[in-house]
């Protein structure tokens, strides 16, 4: 955005940001779908400043301290499945490499050496780090950086779990986890019930570790604390960040589930793996408060409102021009755009609609095809009248453009 830089006099509040233009946007796309309850929390900013003073600086090499056991006592106390420790991390990529990590020692105790596959999704995003950049299923350039994926899979998850059963048959002996977005975030793309149902069943057949990477599912954004609390049985590990800490924190952290904590403690392991700025006091000041807050403003409500509005919302940019159809669950959609002569729109087309759109008051995110939303938990019915007038003036400036041509 260049001139355009959102300005640090006055900073973002609520669900606008002030830009150096003079503009003051409404957002739509919570950050960068980080900010669930909107910004500038008062309660969040009070607790890191206080335990800035506190406790500027502690580590969890080799050691712990307050905050960090208060913050994970807190998360394990969150999903209706059952986990017994939390490992912190500063990104939903840094936790993804540590997951890949996690899955072969794992299979290393347990004397499986030659489980070393980690299977992704087509289409999916984990994140920009090395093993996490192999692990994403999109295309990111993964062969200008040679990304090692020699020991990564991509299946698809649309074709009612054909990909993922021959892959079984193939090398279900070799593979160590499967990693999973509930809903994609590339795409808002919804991953069947059945598709699940079906990986589930696999892991009692095959052995393997399920993941569900949570990054942007969690905490509200689709129900609940997390998408996989609604699963028959638990994922091995839930990976969490983004709005673990509102945006405030550079802060992930994987939920790691029984089967796992056992096999180390059987056999007295140390997993290592360590950042320094993981799990520090502030930014676990921020979990804590980010928890304290959903819970104080009654997040399940929250999300069934916003859920709602962007039902209504979508419903109604159905007779705008571009518009096809819409993807996605809870607060996590997309807006399918296509072209006059009915194709996806191209990813420069899109982001010439994000543009105008922006030109018109709101901030909107760019996916494949589509533009995705992703508001506060915090939006009002005024607010969805402010992102609906922006989108129409959007769209509609797109198509004099020729954008859809």
């Amino acid at each position: 955005m260049s001139r355009q830089q959102a300005t640090q006099r006055s900073g973002p509040r609520g669900v606008h940001v002030n830009f150096e233009d003079g503009q003051r946007r409404l957002c739509a796309k919570s950050g960068l779908w980080n900010t669930n309850l909107g910004y500038g929390n008062a309660q969040i900013a009070e607790s890191v400043a206080n335990e800035l003073e506190t406790a500027s600086y502690l580590p969890l090499f080799r050691t712990a301290h307050r905050k960090a056991i208060e913050a994970a006592t807190a998360l394990l106390e969150l999903p209706k499945h059952h986990f017994e420790r939390i490992l912190f991390s500063t990104s939903g990529g840094a936790a993804n490499d540590a997951v890949m990590k996690l899955a072969r020692h794992y299979f290393v105790l347990d004397k499986q050496p030659e489980r070393k596959l980690v299977i992704g999704l087509s289409g999916s995003y984990h994140g920009l780090t090395y093993a996490s950049q192999a692990l994403s299923g999109d295309d990111l350039g993964q062969a200008v950086y040679g990304v090692d994926r020699r020991n990564v899979r991509h299946i698809r998850f649309d074709d009612g779990g054909v990909e993922l059963a021959q892959l079984m048959q193939r090398e279900g002996h070799r593979v160590a986890a499967v990693v999973v977005e509930p809903v994609l975030g590339s795409g808002a793309e919804v991953v069947p019930d059945a598709f699940l149902a079906a990986l589930l069943k696999h892991r009692d057949e095959h052995g393997f570790l399920v993941v569900a990477d949570e990054v942007a599912t969690g905490f509200g954004r689709i129900g609940g604390w997390f998408a996989s609390d609604e699963w028959r049985e638990a994922p091995d590990v839930v990976v969490t960040s983004k709005g673990l800490t509102n945006g405030t924190s550079a802060c992930a952290a994987l939920l790691i589930g029984q089967r796992i904590s056992q096999l180390f403690d059987k056999n007295e392991a140390v997993f290592v793996h360590g950042e320094t700025q993981a799990g520090t006091p502030a930014t676990c000041a921020a979990v804590l408060a980010t928890i304290s807050e959903m819970k104080r403003l009654d997040h399940n409500t929250l999300t069934h409102r916003v859920s709602e509005g962007l039902d209504q919302l979508i419903a109604k940019l159905q007779a705008s021009p571009g518009v096809a159809g819409s993807s996605g669950r809870g607060c996590l959609r997309g807006v399918l755009l296509r072209t006059d002569s009915g194709s996806p729109l191209s990813p420069n087309g899109v982001l010439a609609v994000v543009r105008r759109i922006h030109q018109a008051g709101a901030i909107v995110q760019p996916g494949p095809g589509r533009i995705q939303l992703l508001p506060a938990l915090i939006y009002t019915r005024e607010n969805f009248g402010e992102l609906h007038a922006a989108m129409v003036d959007g769209l509609a400036k797109a198509e004099r453009d020729g954008v859809f041509a």
